[in-house]
């Protein structure tokens, strides 16, 4: 009996342990209930129904905060959406700006060169010239 005793109260001791340190670390947002220091005291003072209490009614859900409603966003109204287009609209300009580059590599340059073509006859013969 003595050993059931000192499992369970070891038992009681960690549980309390782990709520104390999960309420002290748990987002202030959300708490549920009652103020976080309040919280703590009622872990400490009231040993087994501390803890519990926490874990089921002060403690909240992890997959949606208290207070706070998911609601959807239009894309105009979104900023993140809104910065991806400047990033579209800046990567498109780049791409433009580089497409002409190489367009105007691959044109003819006329400018510095004459525009003379020989053809047979004038001049020079075609074909091997043994002399």
């Amino acid at each position: 009996m003595p050993k059931l005793l000192i499992g369970l109260g070891l038992a009681v001791l960690i549980l309390t342990v782990y709520t104390l340190v999960d309420c002290a670390l748990f987002e202030r947002s959300r708490v549920r209930g009652l103020p976080r220091w309040v919280w703590i005291m009622v872990i400490v003072l009231v040993p087994l129904i501390g803890p519990l209490l926490w874990l089921f009614v002060g403690r909240g859900r992890g997959g949606s905060p208290v207070g706070r409603s998911f609601r959807t966003v239009a894309p105009d109204d979104d900023p993140d959406f809104l910065k991806s287009l400047n990033v579209d609209k800046d990567a498109r300009e780049r791409i433009r700006r580089l497409e002409e580059d190489l367009a105007d590599l691959d044109k003819p340059d006329t400018t510095d060169k004459p525009n003379k073509t020989t053809e047979p006859g004038e001049g020079e013969q075609p074909g091997r010239r043994d002399g």
